[in-house]
């Protein structure tokens, strides 16, 4: 790939695994022990202008793409799975914020390019993931506010976050299309973190449930139109999952490089480990299926910088990468036999994180769907 990089995306990506390999990937083991949230290593990013790649100068971005956002995150979750994903997050909610905030909620945007702002999003509750449209969160025109009432789950960065960004149902009554998003500040009475949820991976992350009772916010926290909030978050999942595909991407390029250290280093019955048949067509898998992934990808990242639109793509590139990328890290472990079960070696530690990246962003069965009805329209 790095024949058809622009000197721009090499220069980013030199200096992203820099940082991965001499900040994240050194935190990484003690991130995941104490699952505490990495701040230091979270303003480590920022301090490099990473949270504002493909963000417009304009808007106080560094004006590339989401192909090198791509190219990005695929070398910090190479460093940590955990780290990757906290990198996604300010991504996403500054260009949310760009593209559907007004002139007040655009001056949120710098805070989250410097680390000093963070945010959250929550859309999914506690009896409600995958089905959006039932969300039961509530959002109630009182005069010049808006009452919230309900509870979202999974919410990372819940814990430390300063502004939450709510999807909530403005109209209860009409289905996706009275969902609404509107901007909660933490601080408000009424907003009600839970506990730090005790995660199979991916520690560090601050993960929680928030309850809102009855919390008061101006109307002019909303973001974008009133019962718009569905369609906003529908094409916020393009980009999202192109984040998480990398993510799982840079997961199985460590596990790789990892496994092919180890099969080399080991001896069993005579001789390297590498030079058994068994091993071999396990990491020339890897190898093939890492390459795929990164291709289709890129060629998602791309089309979205066209500005084509790439539901097809960019399910495609998630359900493939992250399925590969669970099946691959999970044969890395077991070049790494008993080892691979220790948490004195890396690939353990990415054996737990990848699997939510099936999970995440629309679990793979919902990427089936999505491409199987994108098919189903190409052929009608």
């Amino acid at each position: 790939m790095d024949h058809f990089y622009s000197d721009d995306q090499r220069m980013v990506r030199e200096t992203a695994r820099k940082l991965s390999d001499d900040i994240v990937a050194p935190a990484a083991a003690a991130i995941d022990r104490d699952d505490v949230f990495p701040r230091a290593v979270y303003e480590a990013l920022a301090e490099q202008g990473l949270f504002g790649i493909p963000l417009p100068e304009a808007a106080g971005g560094v004006g590339l793409d989401a192909a090198t956002a791509c190219i990005v995150m695929e070398e910090v979750a190479r460093g940590s799975g955990a780290v990757g994903n906290a990198f996604a997050i300010p991504v996403e909610a500054a260009l949310f914020l760009h593209h559907h905030g007004t002139a007040d909620h655009k001056k949120l945007i710098a805070g989250i390019l410097e680390g000093k702002l963070i945010p959250a999003t929550a859309v999914t509750e506690p009896d409600h993931g995958s089905d959006v449209a039932a969300m039961t969160t509530t959002a109630r025109r009182d005069g010049d506010d808006y009452i919230l009432k309900g509870t979202k789950a999974w919410v990372t960065f819940g814990q430390v976050a300063d502004v939450v960004m709510v999807f909530a149902k403005t109209d209860p009554d009409a289905g996706h299309r009275g969902i609404s998003c509107i901007l909660v500040e933490t601080e408000r009475p009424g907003v009600i973190r839970g506990k730090s949820e005790d995660l199979l991976g991916m520690h560090g992350l601050a993960e929680c449930m928030i309850t809102f009772d009855d919390v008061r916010v101006p109307a002019g926290n909303l973001i974008g139109p009133e019962h718009g909030a569905f369609k906003m978050a529908m094409e916020n999942f393009n980009f999202s999952r192109l984040m998480m595909s990398s993510m799982a991407l840079g997961m199985a390029q460590a596990a790789m490089e990892d496994a092919v250290a180890y099969a080399q280093d080991r001896k069993q019955f005579g001789k390297p480990i590498f030079e058994h048949q068994a091993v071999q067509f396990m990491i020339a898998d890897m190898a093939k299926d890492i390459t795929a992934a990164r291709l289709l990808i890129h060629h998602a990242a791309r089309l979205y910088d066209a500005g084509h639109p790439i539901a097809l793509e960019a399910a495609q590139a998630k359900l493939f990468t992250t399925d590969m990328a669970q099946v691959h890290i999970s044969n890395a472990l077991q070049i790494h036999g008993g080892n691979g079960y220790s948490r004195e070696f890396r690939v353990e530690r990415l054996f737990r994180d990848v699997r939510l990246s099936q999970i995440y962003e629309g679990t793979n069965q919902i990427q089936r769907m999505i491409i199987a009805r994108q098919v189903q329209k190409a052929y009608a």
